[in-house]
């Protein structure tokens, strides 16, 4: 919403000046005229040649040299010009339109410069292509001959050969220098370019320095061109908008993003840029100009929209937006195309539409690069139909649909399974000529393979791996297609053709390996793993642990122990992962001896435990009753400080409620309860029990009603404080407790009812009793010798023998059927009895 007032209050604000500028601006070539142009005969003795210049839309490369008269000779084997020409342009002979459009450029300098740089690019030697030129060169056209030179190392042997040969050479041939080494990333040249200066007293410009951050920038040294910029800072200078750009994109690409925009705001605010940085230069930096009533260009615009947008600052990216178009600044198709970006990412489809008809008010049309955004947004936010609109839009716009906008289209397509609009798709890249990416191509074999359609991925695949041009990732992308579907068989045929290349690699390999596990091809799997040696391929990190993984999951621990070992001699083992998983797998299984010989074998090797692996062999050893092995490991773990959390924590309340050490418990069910997820109600359990073996009855308590509060407090928990009130003859508190187990259906299994039965019969309430039997029985769960054993005590209380007791006790072994009618008929004249007994006392 705010976008969107923000654009409508904008909506008719006026520009002055055209809003784009003509970019087709006509140049008028030079009349036609005779030069002076060098060149080597024949027979090698040197010449001059008058050439005439015709207009440069019409000259090209080839015909520059045929009317030179420059041929190769094929009796004395001297080289013919076109082919100089390509050795010094890179092109190597297939550059004829590049070169027709330097041609061109070159005639729009006028004098001397262009046959200038045609002699370049002709003669090898510098001296020779300039020898007509030599005593009348300025520096203007230094400068021109510098800057257009396509190969750094062409350009150096020029600038040595004007400082060789006495030639004037100030700092802007320096700034040149500067710029054309560091793009080509020769940094060591680049400060000997800046010895050189100072050697020889030209002093750095403002420029000099802009042009080392810009360079060392773009180069990837961040540090280097911040160094360049505190050199700046600390000279006096002023940076210059174009300067500010440079260092807010370094910190963007970095993402610093917030460094980004304290350096724009230092620098329009006129603040010091400088950070307190004790190993800067002690000069200090001057009073600086503020630039914030400035009107920025676009490209500064540009660039901190895309740096809010980067950052995730979508409404700062909103406003920068709006203050461009409230000072006049025409927004280019960069600025748009920015902000529809950044809009469609943060999910503002409206404010996207209304960027377009704020576009189409300003006449600056959609390029491709819209149209792919366009489509990208729409498809990432599931509007699959709009993905579709915006490319067609983009052919009705008249314009060429590119890879990217292919790609992103045929990718969303495939993840949704539309097998038959990605192949319309594919077969308009087939009639255009476009040829699919790797990724698209493993996109695509996983959409066959998801849409049922097997046979016809195995065809895609086969027309991408024919033509030769699949690398190690698409292959290994399309075994793991495959592997993961659980079509081992396909995964193993693209694997077999993966080896046909001259140099496999080990990612293949991994990614069959997974595909075995998923398979359940444990042997495969060891088999495949063995032979890569065989192929020439080591074996890393990833594909130890896969093998390991599966093995561990197969419950195989022997078998991946000894992978283990390999690994371990391998010099791969970084941390304890694998062995936590193989000790697992072991303790698991029951096999302690072995998990306790895996660990001792890590410790040998200075591998460090982690609390998980203490976690386990503790666990595992307090489950068989070895508490003797299961307290040695946790007081090595407390020996070796390392932190406890919610699992180590729990196994060690299990451990000490194993061997009664309620001390132990207590500090360990504190640091429980102070953890990020609080004590849980199985810890809480344990301590209840603690504390009842000890009839501590307040400390229990106090931990059952908070689990009541929480409403936590399970079944066992109920059973326990009942137990505890039993055991202390709190019968009213214990038979309280077994009113609120009936109620929240707490009864689940025959032991629980029995412990509420021998309650109710201790207390002497019969008809509790029997109506708590009728709800077991009702509940389907069968009584056990215990309930009978205590229904038989009610009875005798209640006058019936013990040998009528032992005959219900022998019918329900024979007939349970009517076993349990015998006792419900049985238990039911007690309750008459019973009233009976209450009747008589209420008439006396």
């Amino acid at each position: 919403m705010f976008m969107k007032l923000q654009l409508l209050y904008t909506t008719n604000l006026c520009f002055h000046g055209p809003i784009f500028p003509n970019s087709n601006a006509v140049l008028v070539s030079p009349p036609e005229k005779a030069e002076k142009v060098p060149h080597r005969s024949n027979n090698g003795s040197k010449g001059t040649t008058f050439v005439k210049r015709y207009s440069p839309g019409r000259v090209n490369c080839e015909t520059q040299l045929r009317k030179q008269g420059l041929e190769k000779n094929s009796n004395d084997g001297a080289l013919e010009k076109r082919k100089i020409c390509d050795e010094l342009s890179g092109s190597g002979g297939g550059n004829l339109k590049g070169h027709t459009k330097c041609s061109t450029k070159w005639a729009s300098y006028g004098g001397c410069i262009p046959d200038i740089l045609d002699a370049l690019d002709t003669f090898r030697d510098v001296g020779e292509a300039l020898s007509p030129w030599e005593e009348r060169i300025n520096n203007k056209e230094r400068s021109i001959i510098l800057k257009e030179q396509r190969r750094w190392d062409r350009a150096l042997e020029i600038f040595k050969w004007f400082k060789e040969n006495g030639h004037e050479l100030n700092v802007i041939h320096y700034n040149i220098m500067i710029r054309t080494l560091g793009k080509a990333l020769k940094w060591s040249r680049v400060e000997i370019l800046w010895n050189e200066m100072n050697a020889r007293g030209i002093t750095a410009t403002n420029s000099t320095y802009g042009t080392l951050i810009d360079v060392y920038s773009k180069g990837g040294l961040k540090e280097d061109a911040l160094f360049w910029l505190e050199r700046m800072l600390g000279q006096g200078m002023e940076p210059d908008e174009v300067t500010m750009v440079t260092v807010v994109q370094l910190y963007k690409k970095a993402g610093e993003f917030r460094k980004a925009e304290e350096f724009f705001k230092k620098w329009s605010l006129g603040k010091p840029l400088r950070p307190n940085n004790k190993n800067a230069v002690a000069a200090p930096e001057t009073e600086r100009v503020a630039y914030s009533n400035t009107s920025l260009s676009s490209h500064t615009y540009n660039a901190l929209i895309d740096t809010y947008g980067k950052s995730g600052r979508l409404k700062e990216a909103s406003e920068t937006f709006v203050k461009m178009l409230k000072q006049g600044i025409a927004p280019t198709i960069v600025t748009f195309n920015t902000m529809i970006h950044i809009c469609g990412n943060h999910g503002q489809l409206e404010e996207v539409s209304l960027l377009l008809r704020k576009m189409e008010e300003l006449r600056c049309s959609p390029n491709t690069r819209t149209y792919n955004i366009l489509v990208s947004i729409h498809a990432k936010h599931n509007d699959i139909t709009g993905a579709t609109k915006y490319f067609k839009r983009m052919k009705e716009a008249c314009l060429e649909p590119d890879r990217v906008s292919y790609r992103t289209l045929l990718y969303a397509y495939s993840i949704r399974k539309m097998v038959h609009e990605a192949e319309e798709l594919i077969s308009d890249m087939d009639k255009r000529g476009l040829e699919i990416d790797e990724f698209t191509q493993s996109a695509l074999t996983r959409m066959y393979i998801e849409a049922g359609m097997l046979e016809r991925s195995m065809f895609w695949f086969w027309r991408f791996h024919l033509a030769g041009n699949m690398i190690s990732e698409c292959y290994a992308a399309n075994i793991d297609a495959y592997g993961e579907h659980g079509h081992t068989l396909e995964a193993e045929e693209v694997f077999i053709r993966s080896q046909e290349r001259k140099s496999p690699s080990v990612l293949e390999f991994n990614v069959m390996i997974k595909a075995y596990g998923i398979g359940k091809r444990y042997d495969k799997a060891c088999e495949l793993f063995d032979s890569m040696q065989r192929h020439g391929v080591v074996a890393d990190t990833c594909s130890y642990s896969s093998l390991i993984h599966i093995l561990v999951t197969a419950d195989k621990p022997q078998i991946a122990k000894s992978y283990l070992k390999k690994m371990q001699e391998a010099g791969l083992v970084r941390n304890c992962v694998q062995y936590s998983a193989v000790i697992s797998s072991f303790a698991k299984l029951g096999q302690l001896e072995m998990a306790d010989d895996t660990y001792k074998e890590m410790i040998r090797y200075g591998v460090q435990p982690d609390v998980i692996i203490y976690g386990v062999l503790i666990n595992a050893f307090v489950d068989v009753g070895r508490v003797k092995e299961a307290i040695a490991y946790a007081d090595e773990m407390k020996r070796v400080g390392l932190p406890g959390n919610t699992v180590i924590y729990n196994s060690l309340i299990k451990l000490y409620t194993k061997v009664g050490n309620l001390k132990q418990a207590e500090e360990t069910f504190k640091l429980l309860q102070s953890s990020e997820g609080g004590a849980a109600v199985w810890s809480c359990n344990c301590m209840i029990d603690l504390y009842a073996k000890q009839s501590m009855i307040d400390q229990a308590k106090g931990i059952f009603e908070t689990l009541k509060r929480k409403r936590a407090a399970n079944e066992f928990t109920f059973a326990m404080m009942l137990s505890l009130y039993k055991k202390l003859e709190r019968l009213d508190e214990a038979i309280e407790i077994a009113m609120q187990m009936r109620k929240l259906q707490l009864l689940k299994d025959p032991k629980s009812y029995n412990s509420v039965l021998d309650l109710y019969i201790i207390a002497g309430r019969a008809k509790d009793t029997i109506d708590t039997f009728r709800e077991m029985v009702r509940a389907a769960i069968k009584p056990d010798d215990c309930s009978f054993r205590s229904l038989g005590n009610l009875l005798v209380r209640y006058g019936v023998s013990r040998e009528s007791v032992r005959k219900y006790e022998m019918l329900m072994k024979k007939d349970s059927s009517h076993g349990l009618q015998a006792w419900t008929s049985a238990l039911s004249s007690v309750l008459e009895v019973d009233d009976d007994s209450d009747s008589d006392c209420d008439s006396e």
